[in-house]
Parts: structure tokens; sequence; C-alpha cells
């Protein structure tokens, strides 16, 4: 694998980088799927560093298993520089993956994942790569995380293996982002670390990113925003709530974990909401099944169960009462026709009857 020359792009904005010491490489392998936005938002930092500079502090290629251009999500097709030759091992190399996540989980990729962290490179995922990293075996002591919309599917495939909800983790010989601007944060963060804090800043002003990054860790907007109310009683009973999507609590118990009283929480859920208690935590539970049929191919009553429904007919029922169509065909219109099959599950889950 031959490396081309580092991109040095002129501009206008300058910022003098005194001991630069080597060049760092990178090398972006894109799967089909890819999502577009976070691959580019993981890339220009490392343009724009050196623009700035005006020196070749970065160096990226693009791989993909057989060197040819790949499609995005978006259908935006991008082209690849040389397909999944080894690496370096000074090069750290990123999987882009997006929808279907599964993509990421390719023999060939899982391959040059493990070979590159088995001779000592640093691996990484952006979006949904951490699939890969994943069935590399990679993930069982280091922090890591993927976007928040693949994390159920993901926990359902790897049980034993907890995403963080932080927009990006780095550790020494992995590091991850949950995608989309993550990207960047990841990257401008790399950056500082490499190059000093007001360089980074710099970087990141040149991005329209006025707050530097650690101002806001998580990657979904705090609960209260997302319910629209800072009653921390609320607050609180609704995240037993999404704690407790597969073995549901009764509101009783609900209320005494909170100091209400029963008739407190119906009238605060109400007031707030605009929905029952109940009719708000089945409604959760819904969005997590809709969820899981979008991503993974777990049948019908694992679906259930995982989402707290103690048979496929209840379930079926309060689907289509919520989403206007039965989970079957729900599941089979997504589909459409042969697709690269979905997240696998590593593990089977036990049934447990719904509360």
């Amino acid at each position: 694998m031959t490396d081309s020359a580092p991109l040095v792009p002129l501009g206008a904005a300058f910022f003098p980088v005194k001991t630069p010491g080597e060049t760092r490489k990178y090398a972006f392998l894109l799967v089909p799927g890819f999502t577009l936005l976070a691959f580019s938002s993981a890339v220009e930092p490392l343009r724009i560093a050196n623009q700035l500079s005006q020196q070749p502090l970065y160096q990226w290629r693009l791989l993909s298993e057989e060197g040819q251009a790949v499609a995005s999500s978006s259908g935006i097709s991008v082209c690849t520089d040389d397909d999944l030759a080894a690496l370096p091992r000074d090069t750290r190399l990123f999987v882009c993956s997006g929808n279907p996540a599964s993509a990421a989980a390719a023999p060939p990729v899982v391959a040059m994942v493990s070979r590159h962290a088995r001779f000592g490179g640093t691996v990484g995922g952006i979006c949904t790569g951490a699939v890969a990293l994943a069935e590399a075996g990679l993930l069982a002591n280091t922090p890591f995380t993927l976007h928040w919309e693949n994390q159920p599917a993901f926990c359902e495939a790897f049980p034993d293996l907890s995403p963080s909800p932080t927009m990006f983790e780095i550790a020494p010989r992995v590091m991850t982002c949950g995608g989309g601007a993550a990207s960047t944060d990841m990257m401008i963060a790399l950056i500082a670390a490499d190059h000093g804090a007001e360089f980074a800043a710099m970087v990141s002003e040149m991005c329209l990113r006025k707050v530097m990054v650690g101002v806001d860790a998580a990657q979904r907007s705090a609960l209260s925003v997302l319910i629209r109310s800072r009653n921390p009683g609320l607050i609180a009973m609704v995240a037993r709530m999404k704690a407790h999507l597969e073995d549901p609590l009764p509101l009783t118990e609900l209320a005494r974990l909170s100091g209400y009283s029963r008739r407190h929480v119906e009238r605060m859920f109400l007031s707030v909401l605009g929905e029952t208690p109940g009719d708000f935590y089945r409604g959760l539970r819904l969005d997590h099944a809709r969820n899981l049929l979008s991503t993974t191919d777990m049948p019908l009553i694992e679906v259930a169960v995982a989402c707290g429904f103690g048979s496929v007919a209840h379930l079926s029922r309060s689907f289509r009462a919520r989403f206007g169509i039965a989970p079957t065909k729900f599941s089979r219109g997504l589909r459409g026709g042969p697709e690269p099959a979905q997240m696998r599950r590593s593990t089977s889950r036990p049934k447990q009857p719904e509360s």
C-alpha cells in the first residue's frame, strides 16, 4: 500500500504549530451504507488542521473491501484509495458505518480490524463502526459508544457489552463515537492531545463550533428537555421507566420509589405529559419494539419479551394501536426484498412474563 502525499490546502486563517512532529496517519474503512455526515465530520478537522498550520500534521486514506467506490446511506458514493491490505502499525484505522449496522460485521472488515489490532495498531468505530470492533472481540475491557439509535439492537446482539451514552470514547487503542457531530468532537479531542488545546480550539472555530468538546458529553438531550419538564420527581420516574422496559414496574412501585402517592403520579403525568403513566410507559416500550424490529432480525416473541409484553398478541395489538400497522407488516415493509442480514444476536434471552 503506497501512501500519497499529505494534503495541505491553502486558506486565509493561520495558526502556527511550532513542533508538529511526524505526520499522523489515519485510514477510514467505508462500508456500504456508511453515514456521509459522520465520515466527513471526522475527515474535515484533519484537513482544517493541515490548512491552519500549513504543515502536513495529518494524512488520511480511504479503504473499502474491494477498493471501489462505496455508496453512503444518502446514496452518494465516495471513491476509495485501496482495498483491505495491511496497514502500517502507526495508522489509526476507523470503520465508518451506518445502517444497516451489520455491514460493519462483514467478515473481511472484521478480519482487517482484528489484524490491525493484533499487530499493535489503534482501531476505531464511527457511528455504528463499533459493531466491527465488537465482532473482533476488542470492546470487552474498554469504554466505547455508537449512535444512540443503534444501541438497543447492539445490546441485544452483544448482551455482555455496554455502550456509553457519550458522544465519543477515547482509549489508548480503541476510539469510538456516535457519528454526526460527535465525529468532529472526537477528532478535535485527538488534535488537542496531539497539538494542544489552543490549536484544537482554532480548529473548532473553523468548524463553526463555538463550544469546545467536553461541555456537553451526552449524545442525547437531557431528559428534562425531551419531556418538557424540570420536575425532578417526574424526570426520575421516566428514567426508571426507561431502565425497566423489559421488566415493567407497576405504577404503585414507581410511585413508592419516587415518594409520591399513586394519585399524585397520575395527576403529574396528565398535567405535564397529557398521558396517563400507563399510556406513557407503554409508549416507551412500543418505541423500543419498533427500534428492535428496525435494526435486528429478532423473532417477534423475543421482541415482545424484550419490551415487557407477555405475548406476541399483546404486542401486536398495542403496536397496531400506536403505529397503525401490525409489527409483522412493519418488519416486512422495512425489508422490502433481499438485503444484508441485520445485526445478529449472540445470546438468547430467557422469556419473562409481563409485570
